[in-house]
């Protein structure tokens, strides 16, 4: 069975590599570029909430690596340290993404209020789903294992909202910072593209996993209604 899963869950396995290092690449060769007009990224993150309407996200710090991120819940925008500080290209590409979120928040954007209605489903279906799956199976009852893989899709449902979310994020900042010319060169314009696009090859690769992972228990459910009859 562990083997099967394996050769199921390769392609995505693969994919995400590939898509990590991809994000580590842009991120590396454009965190050394520095931007024309020498903006961190809290230094961008200012300029952009003045300028688009975004006053009450509040900025802060957080550890670790490409771990910025968008809260809706307190409308807070967490920056690393090296996005926070660093006035590179990558730095102002990743700050304007994420308030490429807080404009989707303001503005009630349907695919992000989805994802944020399903989250409470994901929590419980890819834990207890994928336990009532395995039970199932193992029992040989079919209705319970096909109760967890219904659970259990909410995962992949997650994913799929995710990717267009993301999309949307990167495409409207890329908007703001054309718009409010903080983006004045070429060298820039494809610096930022090449870091956002990057970044939405890890939600191509997170959809690709979780509907393989999702056929894997469906095709085990399949085979086990099979031996039962």
């Amino acid at each position: 069975m562990y083997f099967n899963y394996l050769l199921y869950m390769l392609p995505g396995l693969l994919l995400a590599l590939w898509a990590q290092a991809r994000v580590k690449g842009a991120f590396s060769k454009w965190s050394k570029v520095r931007n024309y007009l020498n903006l961190t990224g809290e230094d961008t993150a200012e300029q952009l909430k003045a300028r688009t309407g975004l006053e009450n996200v509040r900025v802060t710090r957080i550890a670790g690596t490409l771990t910025d991120h968008y809260d809706p819940r307190n409308k807070t925008l967490g920056l690393s340290q090296g996005v926070a500080d660093a006035p590179s290209v990558a730095a102002m590409a990743i700050t304007a993404h994420e308030l490429g979120h807080a404009r989707q928040d303001l503005e009630g954007y349907g695919p992000m209020r989805l994802r944020s209605a399903i989250v409470p489903m994901v929590g419980i279906g890819s834990n207890i789903g994928v336990i009532l799956v395995m039970i199932g199976i193992v029992l040989q009852l079919s209705g319970l294992a096909w109760a967890g893989i219904i659970l259990f899709s909410g995962t992949a449902l997650f994913s799929l909202v995710t990717l267009p979310v993301e999309i949307n994020a990167s495409q409207r900042a890329m908007a703001m910072l054309a718009d409010n010319g903080l983006v004045v060169n070429a060298e820039e314009q494809k610096g930022v593209k090449e870091v956002l696009n990057a970044a939405a090859w890890t939600y191509v690769a997170g959809l690709a996993t979780s509907l393989l992972q999702l056929f894997y228990y469906i095709s085990l459910a399949g085979r086990a209604s099979g031996r039962r009859r």
